[in-house]
């Protein structure tokens, strides 16, 4: 005989869901941002994702049609992009007040990620967590009354010197979305 209501096939039901959407399993609260990167004349340069873990923000960069070679990749404090060089976007994001860079010992700021390398076909990806981070709640959200982009910029990033790592010129912005 069939019943209305079934907790085990409910339970069943709703597992293939839970597998089914591998991206985020694992995050806190299920927080995620997106952003669709562009260039100085508003073509498509790539995407960025951003997920919330308990460890940190997860970032996922995808970069196409870039020039080859080695780019700094930063979240930056304001979620505006406008071309053609995007100081829109403010500086790097950095609620510790600390100055740039990995190797600086009075740094980092939270938005220094590690640079994505483009291949000789204008693409790139970077994985990178930003320990400790939330995208909101917390002591200093990323989502605060401005928002946040994620910028690649001309050059790498040389981890120390503040406060951009001498990363030169902003290619590609994309503002941060939550979703």
């Amino acid at each position: 005989m069939f019943r209305a209501y079934n907790p085990c096939l409910a339970l069943l039901l709703s597992m293939p869901v839970a597998i089914a959407s591998p991206v985020f399993a694992g995050t806190h609260g299920g927080h995620h941002a997106t952003a669709d990167i562009v260039d100085a004349q508003g073509q498509a340069r790539g995407t960025a994702m951003l997920s919330q873990h308990k460890d940190g923000i997860h970032v996922d960069v995808k970069g196409n049609g870039l020039p080859a070679g080695v780019h700094a990749v930063h979240v930056h404090t304001v979620g505006t992009c406008t071309g053609p060089d995007f100081t829109s976007a403010g500086g790097h994001w950095n609620p510790g007040h600390k100055q740039h860079g990995a190797e600086n010992p009075a740094g980092a700021h939270m938005g220094d990620m590690p640079n994505m390398t483009v291949a000789a076909n204008g693409s790139g990806e970077l994985k990178a967590v930003i320990k400790g981070a939330m995208l909101s709640g917390g002591d200093a959200p990323l989502f605060d009354t401005d928002g946040a982009a994620i910028v690649i910029h001309a050059a790498a990033d040389d981890y120390k010197t503040d406060p951009t790592g001498n990363a030169g010129g902003r290619l590609a912005c994309g503002v941060l979305k939550a979703k």
